[in-house]
Order: C-alpha cells, then sequence, then structure tokens
C-alpha cells in the first residue's frame, strides 16, 4: 500500500470510529445502554485498526524507510487523534448517563413507581 492509500485507510477508520462514538453518545442519552456499549466497541475496533496502521509506519520509519511527512499525512493523524478523544469523552459521558438513569431509576422505586 502506497502512503496516499495508507493515510486514507487511516482517515476511514477515525472517521467511522468518531461516527460510532457519536452513534454511542445518542443511544446512551436515550438509555439505550447496550446499544450504546456495541457502538462504543465498535469504535474502539475502528480505532485498533487505524493504530496498527499507524504503528505499522513507526516500525517502518524506525528500521530507516523514512516517509514524507506530507500535509496529508497529517491530517490523518489529526482525525486519529480527534476520534481517540471523541471516544475517550464519550466513554465518560455514557457513563455519566449511565448514573444517572440508575439515580432516576432510584428515585421513582422510593416514590413506589418502579
Amino acid at each position: 500500500m502506497d502512503l496516499e492509500q495508507i493515510v486514507f485507510t487511516i482517515i476511514s477508520h477515525a472517521g467511522n470510529a468518531r461516527s460510532n462514538s457519536f452513534e454511542a453518545l445518542k443511544y446512551a442519552k436515550d438509555g439505550d445502554f447496550t446499544k450504546a456499549e456495541t457502538y462504543i466497541k465498535e469504535a474502539g475496533d475502528e480505532l485498533l485498526e487505524a493504530h496498527h496502521i499507524q504503528t505499522d509506519l513507526i516500525q517502518r520509519e524506525a528500521s530507516g524507510d523514512k516517509q514524507d511527512v506530507s500535509l496529508l499525512l497529517m491530517h490523518a493523524e489529526d482525525h486519529l487523534m480527534t476520534a481517540i478523544l471523541a471516544k475517550e469523552l464519550i466513554t465518560e459521558m455514557i457513563d455519566l448517563y449511565k448514573t444517572l438513569y440508575e439515580k432516576k431509576e432510584d428515585s421513582f422505586k422510593c416514590l413506589g413507581r418502579a
């Protein structure tokens, strides 16, 4: 795979991860934590694929196969970093939503409405 293909593969996996993370957030907001966990796992899988590609690039450079640092490669790395951050933050937000829903359910139980 040439560098341009590698770059677009990283961007694709990062974009999928970011989309899956926000889809997970949508489901968590609606209280569907099963679907939220499914989407956040898919986001993690996409990030893992992108990370494998990135690691391969790093290993190749460390062994002497230098790559030109292009604006496109920097763009791909930016997408990857943003997707990783989105997943991490959204994972925390899902945990917050779970806590809120649990407290809400506990309140209804105390009122005898469960």
